[in-house]
């Protein structure tokens, strides 16, 4: 889908020709859409659906007559029925008239710019369009890290309680996450750091300043990340032990009771034995089978509170 937009006293409309200032933005195009796009603008085809490769890395390429641009950005995807979240290229091109953005999905961070949300928001002001862009995704990353360790900590807080096996799993795809994010995140700042030195397009004033925003925004979602990394590493080594320890205890308690149970097996045992009675005690004696069970009863009670005061039960 390509749509084209233009702003005129900061607001924001809809064109349906491509002239100079104006914003072309591309969703998931086909082939054929970019191929037209490519062949009214002389880009090439390959750097216009860049963006469409999943594996593409960030980077800024200057090529004659045009400037390429990738950052991964956030998005959030629905994986097993559960909220999970994973970064998509977002690709920048800046000619010396307009820009175009390609993606393959909707991205929150360029439909805040459709529904008129960022302030000093301009098509014809492509290299601020830009930094607005980068701010709006470091941003978006902070949001999405803070999801992230609220649901960190549901999971922590059910330690000790009900913990499960799934919040296990749920650990260790929050914990994977945050690669794909500090990764992402590190491949952005290498862009931010070109964009720095970039010439070819006028800056205004406040463009250096919007910089020096996105630089700082940028380096504080790199900073969270490595701080959440932390603390769910924590958090799942945590719960790891929480599990062992409760494995533990069943164990102990099963082996108590199997050395409990095992009194009444071996006097059993020894009084089923195919001897002389004269050699066994009590053979003869009246009342001599409740006397061996009080007795056998005596003692596991003995083996129970000698247990209890080593804790072991």
């Amino acid at each position: 889908m390509i749509s084209i937009y233009r702003t005129d006293d900061r607001i924001i409309h809809e064109e349906s020709e491509m002239d100079a200032g104006v914003w072309i933005n591309m969703v998931n195009p086909t082939v054929t859409e970019g191929e037209e796009i490519a062949r009214k603008l002389e880009i090439d085809i390959q750097d216009l659906l860049a963006a469409l490769d999943e594996e593409e890395s960030s980077r800024v390429e200057l090529e004659d007559g045009y400037t390429l641009i990738l950052v991964d950005i956030p998005m959030m995807e629905i994986r097993h029925d559960k909220e999970a979240y994973n970064t998509i290229p977002l690709g920048i091109i800046l000619t010396q008239d307009m820009i175009i953005t390609v993606c393959t999905e909707e991205t929150p961070v360029l439909q805040s710019f459709l529904n008129g949300r960022v302030k000093e928001f301009s098509t014809k002001k492509k290299l601020r369009f830009v930094y607005q862009i980068l701010f709006r995704v470091a941003t978006l990353y902070q949001s999405h890290l803070r999801i992230i360790d609220k649901k960190r900590t549901e999971i922590e807080e059910r330690i000790g309680k009900n913990t499960e096996d799934v919040d296990l799993i749920d650990l260790h795809a929050l914990e994977s996450t945050l690669v794909y994010f500090a990764t992402s995140l590190r491949a952005n700042s290498v862009v931010i750091e070109r964009l720095t030195r970039y010439k070819r397009l006028e800056q205004y004033p406040d463009d250096k300043e919007l910089l020096g925003d996105v630089i700082v925004e940028n380096r504080q979602a790199i900073e969270m990340t490595s701080i959440y990394r932390d603390i769910i590493k924590g958090t799942r080594e945590l719960m790891s032990s929480v599990i062992d320890n409760r494995l533990n205890t069943v164990m102990k308690s099963l082996t108590s009771i199997t050395l409990v149970m095992g009194i009444p097996t071996l006097i059993s045992g020894l009084y089923g034995m195919n001897v002389n009675e004269k050699w066994v005690p009590l053979a003869n004696t009246a009342h001599g089978f409740g006397i061996i069970c009080i007795m056998t009863l005596v003692i596991c009670a003995l083996i129970l509170l000698f247990l209890k005061k080593k804790k072991v039960l």
